[in-house]
């Protein structure tokens, strides 16, 4: 389900220059990074690229969905990881992107560990927003 204007809490503001090789930075000055394709992709790769800053926010946003499910489970995910590989390639009308989402949870069993996942991939908002639009696969 959307959200209202009305109904938004916070909004993160950032400016692209130059676009893939440029700079990004946000009003607040928190975020302030020189972005470059990657070699992979006929780029310099000496600056990130937005691929990497996905990758970023989908693992820390999914972190934290797993810690939302984890304490409504009553699950000891202390010490996990996200970890999210955010691939790029060429699709029908040029280029698209693919997403692997993993997880290590110490403290629970592996079929706990794939509940917790697939429960956090149905209330994070990253993952609300992507899917039926990319492939998110949990592993």
């Amino acid at each position: 389900m959307s959200i209202q204007q009305t109904d938004v809490l916070y909004t993160a503001v950032a400016t692209a220059e130059n676009g893939r090789d440029g700079r990004v930075a946000t009003d607040d000055g928190k975020l302030d990074v020189v972005v470059n394709p990657p070699e992979e992709l006929g780029g310099s790769g000496a600056g990130t690229n937005p691929e990497q800053l996905f990758a970023a926010g989908y693992s820390a946003c999914f972190q934290g969905a797993l810690g939302v499910v984890a304490r409504q489970e009553k699950a000891d995910i202390s010490g996990s990881t996200v970890t999210a590989k955010v691939g790029i390639g060429k699709n029908d009308d040029g280029f698209g992107i693919i997403v692997e989402i993993s997880a290590h949870i110490p403290n629970v069993d592996t079929e706990t560990a794939g509940a917790l996942l697939e429960k956090a991939h149905q209330v994070c908002p990253y993952s609300k927003a992507t899917r039926g639009n990319i492939t998110v696969t949990l592993v």
